[in-house]
């Protein structure tokens, strides 16, 4: 639902002078009548139906059914008594914001017959009131059948985009929970062991330094060489950390493609696996950015990841069937793209984007690769 302060439909192609259209055309239909008593009242009606549209914008429960069923009953009245059928738009934009699906059918009923029988009552009792309006009466008509299923989808669509986004962080909070628990669970297998060791080899030199020299020169040649092992430990938990695995990321690009409802199909190369550790590195990084691409802003059904070996190069393909342009997004290069550019430059790769409709990132990576001058 909108915000209570919302008088006019957000985005619904029309602009807001249009609606103030809307709003002030009544006064002119009612003050066309000669008979003070039919101002009056019309005037009350305009009244009453504003101030029940804006309390169903903050109301929940029966009360919005029951200002919907005033204002319902006030469009009536205005298309028979005044030949102003147009309060019924508001009440489609308003029918195609209810979140409830079978209030939403039940509404949208409802208002649908009891517009299209006082609009053909208005033509039976004030033809000539209504024959000058007839295309604005017809395209109102149209607006109350299409417009808040419209309404109705498009919502359902931002709400599924929100839940898309909050699972993906919801996913990335796990990851990085999940990744502290595994460095502390091999921080501690790696090092607790061996502090402790060198803890009490430390103490037991301190107490026979003096007692028995040669047993204390030894205590501490095992506490050099428990040190140096635990350095090399650690070294070698930190190296394979910065290592990105291109197994692991394959499956992390799964877990967002399904998270975003989308159909993912792969055609991988077993031999990937023998890749060089640079390589790899490389590959993984520029998926995920490929991925993450595909997933915010391709708006596709499904997705398909190829990753071969040829005789000269490494290939990776990331393909969509979204509404991606390949122009467009090589003249709106953002972030992801450039981050995928400087990791390639390093091992003189190249990447190329293709497609129309929906869009095709190929990398390639020279199967010798030579890195960069003055870069380690």
């Amino acid at each position: 639902m909108q915000n209570w302060y919302h008088i006019f439909p957000k985005n619904t192609g029309l602009s807001a002078f249009a609606w103030v259209v809307f709003c002030l055309l009544p006064f002119y239909f009612i003050v066309r009548s000669s008979n003070f008593i039919e101002i009056a009242i019309g005037i009350a009606l305009i009244v009453l139906f504003f101030t029940t549209y804006r309390l169903a914008f903050i109301k929940k429960g029966w009360t919005v059914y029951f200002s919907v069923s005033i204002q319902i009953a006030i469009s009536i009245g205005m298309t028979l008594y005044f030949g102003y059928v147009y309060f019924s738009l508001f009440l489609a934009f308003f029918i195609g914001n209810m979140d409830n699906k079978k209030g939403f059918i039940t509404l949208y009923v409802i208002h649908l017959v009891t517009t299209l029988s006082a609009v053909s009552f208005g033509f039976y009792m004030h033809g000539q009131l209504f024959l000058p309006q007839l295309p604005f009466i017809a395209i109102t008509v149209f607006g109350v059948i299409l417009l808040p299923f419209t309404r109705y989808n498009r919502n359902k669509q931002d709400k599924l985009e929100h839940q898309l986004e909050d699972a993906n962080k919801k996913i990335a909070q796990l990851m990085v929970i999940k990744e502290r628990q595994r460095i502390a669970r091999d921080l501690h297998d790696t090092l607790g062991q061996k502090l402790s060791l060198i803890g009490l080899k430390s103490d037991l030199a301190g107490k026979l330094v003096h007692i028995d020299p040669e047993s204390a020169r030894n205590e501490l040649g095992d506490i050099n060489q428990t040190a140096r092992t635990a350095l090399k430990e650690v070294r070698d938990m930190v190296s394979e950390m910065k290592n990105v695995k291109l197994k692991e990321e394959i499956i992390h690009a799964k877990q967002m493609i399904d998270a975003a409802q989308m159909q993912l199909y792969t055609d991988i190369d077993e031999d990937f696996i023998k890749a060089p550790v640079l390589l790899e590195n490389v590959l993984s990084m520029c998926l995920r950015e490929a991925v993450t691409n595909v997933v915010k802003h391709s708006y596709a059904t499904e997705c398909f990841i190829s990753i071969q070996q040829t005789a000269s190069d490494w290939v990776m393909e990331v393909k969509d069937n979204g509404i991606g342009n390949s122009n467009l997004l090589q003249q709106n290069e953002g972030n992801g793209l450039r981050g995928i550019k400087e990791r390639l430059e390093f091992v003189n790769g190249r990447m190329k984007i293709t497609g129309s409709e929906g869009t095709q990132i190929t990398i390639r990576i020279p199967t010798v690769i030579k890195q960069s001058e003055g870069r380690a």
